[in-house]
């Protein structure tokens, strides 16, 4: 049988089970490339942010954060925007540059964690009516029925059990996933901009004590 067949065979909760299999896909392939491009290798940009600074070209750390338009030197950007501040000052830029970041770095990852959640009910729904519909050809024929006149509706109970499980779990997984990743790169977040601030006040400090 196709799988056009046993979406058929699966009745009308099929609809909303497919649908929200098509939508998990497209998140998933969404999620899978902006994650990819929201990464940076910190290690190597922050040592590029700090000899820039060590050199006082502050201007030249600028143009390698606007040069890497990811979350981590866009928050870095908006901490030198206010290098010349107080410590205070630079790091509420950063916060605030950073709860930007963050819901963009979270989008549709709710929406995962809903169809997780969606998905076997609407599978135990299609579950409840085949059953019914089995009942109900039971009753009609007073009890003297065919294995074959109840194909349908145990059809139905059994195929949107299985696809309310084959949308959930992948749902449930990613979600876990890219759950992962946001913390990751949000925890880069927090240790570059940590970084930049310790970088900022040694050169201050430094920079007092020539003169």
């Amino acid at each position: 049988m196709s799988l056009w067949g046993f979406i058929i065979k699966g009745g009308p909760v099929m609809i909303p089970i497919v649908l929200s299999g098509a939508l998990i896909l497209a998140i998933i392939i969404e999620r899978l490339i902006s994650l990819k491009n929201a990464e940076t290798d910190n290690e190597n940009f922050i040592r590029g942010i700090e000899e820039r600074l060590q050199r006082r070209k502050i201007k030249e750390a600028l143009e390698l954060c606007s040069a890497n338009d990811k979350p981590v030197p866009r928050i870095i950007k908006a901490g030198l925007l206010k290098s010349d501040r107080s410590r205070e000052e630079i790091k509420e830029s950063i916060d605030d540059a950073a709860n930007h970041e963050i819901p963009a770095l979270e989008k549709y990852l709710a929406i995962l964690a809903t169809v997780a959640t969606i998905a076997p009910l609407l599978g135990l729904l299609g579950t409840v009516t085949g059953l019914i519909r089995a009942f109900m050809v039971i009753e009609a024929r007073a009890g003297l029925v065919h294995p074959g006149e109840l194909a349908g509706g145990i059809w139905e109970a059994l195929i949107t059990t299985v696809a309310g499980l084959i949308v959930a779990i992948p749902s449930y997984l990613s979600y876990n996933y890219f759950v992962s990743r946001v913390n990751n790169i949000i925890l880069q977040m927090e240790k570059s901009a940590t970084k930049l601030i310790d970088i900022l006040f040694l050169l201050k400090s430094e920079k007092d004590e020539t003169t």
